[in-house]
């Protein structure tokens, strides 16, 4: 080990990789659990708009008097509006992040998401084509302000977060999401016996809440350092570095962190050219499809493993799971069943805190997939060959005819969300948060949550076609269709995600260029940026 100036910088240079990082204070770690809470965004709207949906007030205002659910068009808008927003509003996100700051581009995400909840709120049963627009508008604009935060958010943690902790920290995000989920269901569960306008209403403005606390927080946390240092803003990185790890601005900590990133940086650039707009959307998509180390595969990584994620069906449960369980006619209290889901959901997800700094993010994706594809597969043959897919009716209600079939079916359910929850759930969003570097991070990062929202709107778009019972009905056959896509991802994780347990973004970048995903949980660093500049 050793450690001196670099007359070049004056920054303290290490070569040792275990003191590349600051100790951090209890301090620091609250502020970056902080930014987890834009998680709650996501969540909110997954539970609320599942619940809303199957609202008997909220479905006269959209098709009219007496009518009892919303037409499959009309529901399939509805729900994949928000992620279309999204789609588009992750995109832009890179961009902005990268010309105004991470920490800005969230406030501004939370006061567009703020503007479409208004507009949703506004929505009445004076006029179903007037209730209809609004709804559809305002889960639009809300949407661009929810891609703007989920896109830049990970990147803002993933930047911030000491290395130690950044994958458990990470997961908060997902663990806020599932919070929000939770909030939502009990929202809606609250409001469901009111006969006025609340009845949807009220789930519907409380988001208004959670822009506002996120905004109001971001005001009082700092910028990402490493977005200062891509800009040349050396002083203010080391300003928000000492502010994060709670250590003095002239320690010889915040110097040797502060080192590595410049180094890290200064490396890239050379071997990564963004001297314009164009070439830096170009560098995202850089290098052969066949090096672990491309950007371009990089790039793939990230959007296809966001896409895994959306293929598990998860988001059919939270989404679809009041309506889909009514049209099976075999459970009673539909509500009450969703918030059980939603309850494992959020009880499931702590565990991923420590699991995932335990056994490291590979393992848990892919022992996730094998345990989320083996739950999909027995719901769907149980209820193929016993359970929701046979009912009888009596005095005119549809009634299972084997009901212990039935609890069999929300029992593998369960588990499955179990798996989902403390595995898939939160380590995708870990890992796209960290497998870029820092020339095309932000846009890489936009481009991978993109995709996430791209499938999330393919997925709300087509479901109700498959299972609506005047369209495909596939009835519990959709859990076939699940499980298929949950092999895909165990098969996906087994070739081509690798292991960054431990490492800081800047030795995730060294290892891309030493190993494979397949041996990449061997692979330890022995040297750094900084200690390789200083030599040379």
């Amino acid at each position: 080990m050793s450690t001196e100036k670099d007359s070049n910088s004056q920054h303290a240079v290490t070569t040792d990789v275990d003191r590349i990082e600051a100790p951090v204070t209890w301090k620091a770690y609250l502020t970056c659990a902080f930014a987890t809470f834009g998680g709650i965004f996501f969540g909110y709207d997954s539970g609320y708009i599942n619940g809303v949906s199957g609202s008997s007030l909220f479905i006269e205002a959209v098709e009219g008097a007496g009518k009892t659910a919303l037409s499959s068009p009309h529901q399939s808008l509805i729900v994949s509006i928000l992620s279309c927003g999204t789609f588009f509003g992750a995109l832009m996100a890179g961009d902005l992040a990268d010309w105004y700051g991470r920490r800005t581009t969230i406030i501004l995400g939370c006061l567009v998401y703020i503007a479409g909840v208004i507009i949703q709120t506004a929505t009445t049963v004076n006029d179903k084509h007037q209730a209809l627009g609004l709804i559809v508008a305002g889960r639009l604009i809300a949407g661009f302000g929810v891609g703007h935060v989920s896109a830049t958010i990970i990147m803002y943690m993933s930047e911030i977060c000491p290395k130690k902790v950044r994958g458990a920290l990470v997961s908060g995000y997902q663990f806020c999401i599932t919070i929000g989920i939770l909030l939502a269901s009990c929202v809606v569960y609250a409001t469901q016996g009111r006969q006025d306008t609340g009845n949807y209403r009220i789930p519907i403005a409380v988001q208004f809440a959670w822009g506002l606390i996120l905004a109001t927080g971001l005001f009082l946390l700092p910028e990402s350092p490493r977005y200062f240092v891509k800009h040349g803003k050396n002083d203010e990185a080391r300003a928000a570095l000492s502010s994060l790890r709670g250590q003095p601005g002239d320690s010889d900590y915040i110097e040797m962190e502060l080192s590595e990133i410049i180094a890290n940086h200064e490396y890239e650039k050379k071997v990564i050219p963004t001297d314009s707009y164009f070439s830096g959307w170009a560098s995202c998509f850089s290098g052969s499809l066949w090096e672990a180390k491309s950007n371009l595969r990089r790039t793939i990584l990230g959007t296809s493993l966001q896409m895994m994620q959306q293929w598990t069906g998860v988001n059919f449960i939270f989404y679809y799971s009041t309506p889909f369980l009514k049209s099976t006619g075999a459970i009673k209290n539909t509500f009450l069943i969703s918030l059980i889901f939603t309850l494992i959901n959020v009880l499931s997800t702590p565990i991923s805190f420590w699991t995932i700094e335990k056994f490291g993010r590979r393992p848990l994706l892919l022992w996730g997939a094998l345990g989320m594809l083996i739950c999909q597969f027995l719901v769907a043959i149980i209820g193929d060959t016993a359970g929701f897919n046979h009912t009888h009716l009596v005095d005119g209600e549809s009634i299972a005819n084997n009901i212990a079939a039935v609890n069999a079916q929300i029992a593998f359910i369960c588990i499955f969300i179990f798996f989902f929850a403390s595995t898939w759930g939160p380590g995708a969003w870990v890992v796209i948060g960290e497998i870029f570097p820092i020339p095309v991070r932000s846009r890489s990062v936009g481009l991978s949550t993109a995709s996430n929202w791209l499938w999330n709107t393919i997925i709300a778009v087509i479901t109700p076609y498959m299972v609506n019972t005047d369209q495909g009905n596939l009835q519990s056959n959709v859990f076939f269709v699940w499980g298929g896509l949950c092999t895909c991802a165990f098969v996906y994780t087994y070739f081509l995600v690798p292991e960054t347990k431990g490492l800081s973004l800047e030795q995730v970048d060294r290892m891309f260029e030493e190993t494979t995903p397949r041996t990449s949980a061997k692979w330890k660093p022995t040297t750094t940026f900084a200690g390789m500049k200083q030599e040379v």
